[in-house]
């Protein structure tokens, strides 16, 4: 187990472990229970939010030896096989690196045949959209009538690519991508078991980054753990990911703000020396703009003051006009669009900052030539 990565060594192995797919959990624990089993299933979602794994534990609960149950043991041969990626009655597809016809067509060969020691053979084909035009109608020929010993898991992130005579023919399971809270929560427990040193704020900056993916979420962990030998911290994290902290995109856009070219380009020197992750700036930029949007509705409500942080108060009071805070998201949104498209991606960044404090600059010709009419 010490081998293992952390993602890989918390990966759940019942439905009980799993974070934040309640919706799809009670569905497949009642289609186990009541042994009211479709022949195709599909689960969509973002990446690391659990397709694979809830397959696999899904597998299990058809394949256990006590018998078809949302509650498999976990101790019998099929199900220590499934987890360990052994089991002979699940084969697992990636369509990403087997997407022609010819290798749809060795699964289905391969379906004809009765399972060796579970009730089913599971075919769990991840990345299904990947398919090629010709597999995906050799599939649905199968999946039009299905033998009754097989099973489909289909798993995707871009359901939107799959025919819809495929989807039609699946029960769709969309998955949610996993809330900051509950992969705080769930790091805290797995911190806490692996004697990991840590605190609030690093687990929210983790959660935060990983974007809803508590897999990703495990991997930065990891990266830091073994850096900061056992231990984790925001600044750590901050260090070794390479992001900006919250008061470098403050001051970043108070300089803006205050139409103060030279400070915001000794902001942008300073952050070269510290990381030079550029895109990382940008999306830092983007996330305390949002912030300041949506501070800028909920102001005149007392009751959310305390929410709203003192610096976002100082950005509202130098911003007065939302038509300001757009125009700043959306030149830094295009700026990060395009970085890749610039001679070097510190260009691209100080060019859109340019454009976005220009605009003050406009402003200011613009009123003056009104005034002079």
């Amino acid at each position: 187990m010490k081998d293992l990565t952390l993602a890989r060594k918390w990966r759940p192995i019942s439905f009980q472990d799993i974070s934040g797919q309640e919706h799809v959990i009670e569905s497949l624990s009642y289609c186990l229970h009541e042994e009211k089993l479709h022949h195709t299933y599909l689960f969509s979602g973002s990446h690391g939010v659990g397709k694979t794994t809830i397959a696999r534990i899904f597998s299990k609960g058809m394949s256990c030896k006590s018998g078809i149950t949302d509650h498999p043991c976990n101790r019998c041969d099929n199900c220590t096989e499934i987890q360990n990626g052994s089991f002979i009655d699940l084969i697992e597809v990636d369509a990403a690196s087997k997407s022609k016809i010819e290798h749809i067509k060795e699964i289905l060969d391969n379906s004809e045949y009765l399972p060796a020691k579970g009730k089913f053979k599971i075919f769990l084909i991840d990345e299904v959209h990947m398919l090629s035009r010709y597999s995906f109608n050799a599939l649905l020929k199968k999946l039009e009538e299905p033998p009754e010993h097989i099973k489909f898991l289909l798993a995707t992130t871009n359901p939107e690519k799959l025919p819809s005579t495929i989807i039609s023919r699946c029960l769709h399971f969309q998955l949610n991508i996993l809330s900051e809270e509950k992969i705080c929560d769930r790091l805290e427990r797995i911190f806490l078991c692996e004697n990991v040193q840590n605190d609030l704020s690093s687990r929210k900056l983790i959660a935060r980054l990983s974007g809803g993916s508590l897999r990703d979420a495990l991997n930065i962990s990891e990266q830091v753990i073994s850096v900061g030998k056992g231990k984790i911290s925001k600044d750590l994290i901050i260090d070794i990911i390479g992001i900006p902290d919250e008061d470098c995109s403050f001051q970043i856009m108070k300089s803006i703000a205050q139409n103060d070219f030279k400070k915001m380009m000794s902001i942008v020197e300073e952050f070269s020396k510290r990381s030079g992750n550029w895109d990382k700036l940008l999306s830092s930029l983007l996330n305390f703009i949002h912030e300041i949007i949506i501070a800028k509705f909920l102001q005149n409500d007392r009751a959310h003051h305390k929410e709203i942080h003192k610096n976002i108060w100082i950005m509202l009071n130098l911003i007065k006009s939302t038509e300001d805070l757009y125009f700043y998201y959306h030149t830094i949104l295009s700026g990060r669009k395009n970085i890749s498209f610039s001679p070097t991606r510190r260009i691209g960044v100080e060019v859109t900052l340019c454009k976005a404090i220009t605009k003050f600059n406009f402003s200011d010709v613009s009123n003056k030539s009104k005034s002079s009419t």
